[in-house]
């Protein structure tokens, strides 16, 4: 494929008008709302079925962390296929699931025994995370953050409070779940000082929650992302996650730390959590473990593992496709020290816009680690009024010149292109961003 972005006909072009009318009478509603009809991708470029080329700042929701269509995953997945698709993995054995298991026991933090289980998708690791806590600890209370995101089936669903209408309609999930702010410190829900408060959000479960009426006793774990996704790309501070972690052994409880979106180096280090020197009991992974292909894994200390077969099981968790996907994925990632990458280049992206924000009104806050960065659209710097509007036009506005973006919390355009992505690429869209915001501006 050619350098981007080229465009040759405003998108929609005609051809992806039609597969979008047709798309709509047969496919249910889901989030599919951008207007971008795909043919062909490859690293960190897009073409659409009109021949216009884009600049994928998107990777498929950071997915594509080593860019998309990988030729040594490619390689590997056909490899596999010369062998076998489906073995019944949670029936029978196979090499393939213990290596991905063992590589990931070796790369996650905690020098101390651990288990995987492998499952389809991010929100069925976080289904086998409240699992294992709550059969693990015989205690029936879970305390997540708003503004998390952990999935939509009606567990993973119970620990989400990103969006209303992630839950309008499905009501009851499981019971049990206290959410308490997270530490959002652009948007104090406190109204306090971040540089004064000695995080009181995080303090706030014991001192407010534990001593009025969760009883600590009752709680089997605290579920948390190290850095907010769906939330807004959110970055807490290193002192809020290292409280959470002081707040669970004290009363032993579970920390389960959600890196499905965060993780295998997109923040630049393999982990998220790594950044705020604190080690998970367990951890869910998805998203980016396979390279696009559906994988869903928790990571767990081995004295946590289901007390008997048939706890909880599934029929594709674990598939061999994705699992060859997935070694050579990781394996790519390690060797070629994208987390590494991912840092410098990160850097690089939040200066630039760090200097946009300075001229640009309606730039309010700009944060990120790696290349998980979060540009937060405002109506102005001083009341901080969200720009929904506005964050949804620049993204339209993006797209025409050539720049694939998705937007994230109430009004935050998130960037997160491939760990891969061509250094002239990176510079290009970052141009289109910051003219796009500044139409509006």
């Amino acid at each position: 494929m050619e350098k981007g972005p080229k465009i040759i006909v405003e998108p929609p072009g005609p051809k992806a008008r039609e597969i979008i009318n047709i798309s709509k009478r047969y496919l249910a509603t889901t989030t599919r709302d951008f207007p971008l009809v795909i043919a062909k991708m490859e690293n960190d470029l897009i073409e659409d079925v009109d021949g216009n080329i884009y600049i994928d700042f998107a990777a498929g929701i950071a997915v594509a962390n080593v860019g998309n269509r990988n030729p040594e995953v490619l390689e590997a997945v056909r490899n596999q296929l010369e062998k076998f698709i489906h073995s019944a993995p949670h029936d029978f054995y196979d090499d393939i699931q213990y290596r991905v298991a063992k590589l990931l026991t070796e790369i996650t933090p905690g020098n101390f025994e651990k288990k995987v289980y492998f499952g389809n998708s991010g929100t069925e690791a976080v289904e086998a995370a409240i699992k294992l806590a709550k059969r693990a600890t015989k205690r029936p209370r879970l305390i997540s953050f708003i503004g998390a995101f952990h999935g939509r089936t009606l567990g993973s669903l119970a620990l989400t409070a990103s969006k209303p209408v992630h839950q309008k309609g499905y009501f009851s999930t499981i019971p049990g779940v206290e959410h308490v702010p997270y530490a959002y410190c652009y948007r104090c829900p406190f109204k306090l000082d971040p540089a004064s408060c000695d995080v009181w959000c995080a303090r706030y479960i014991e001192e407010v929650l534990f001593q009025s009426y969760v009883p600590p006793e009752e709680v089997a774990a605290i579920v948390v992302e190290p850095v907010q996704g769906e939330g807004g790309y959110i970055v807490p501070p290193k002192k809020f996650i290292q409280e959470l972690r002081r707040i669970t052994d004290k009363y032993g409880i579970l920390l389960i730390v959600d890196e499905i979106q965060s993780g295998l180096g997109r923040t630049g280090k393999l982990w998220a959590i790594e950044h705020f020197d604190v080690v998970p009991d367990i951890m869910s992974s998805a998203k980016a473990i396979a390279a696009g292909l559906p994988l869903g894994a928790t990571i767990l200390r081995a004295n946590l593992d289901f007390d008997e077969p048939g706890a909880h099981s599934s029929t594709f968790g674990g598939n061999a496709v994705s699992l060859a996907a997935a070694l050579a994925n990781i394996e790519y990632i390690i060797k070629n020290k994208l987390h590494e990458r991912a840092a410098k280049l990160g850097k690089k992206a939040l200066k630039r816009l760090k200097e946009a924000q300075e001229e640009i009104n309606i730039i309010g806050d700009v944060r990120g680690l790696g290349l998980m960065i979060g540009v937060e659209i405002v109506k102005d710097k001083e009341t901080k009024k969200i720009n929904k509007e506005a964050r949804d036009k620049i993204i339209d506005s993006a797209l025409k010149k050539g720049l694939v973006l998705l937007p994230t919390g109430k009004s935050v355009i998130r960037v997160a292109p491939p760990l891969t992505i061509d250094e002239d690429h990176l510079e290009k869209g970052l141009d289109i961003l910051i003219k796009a915001i500044k139409e509006f501006s």
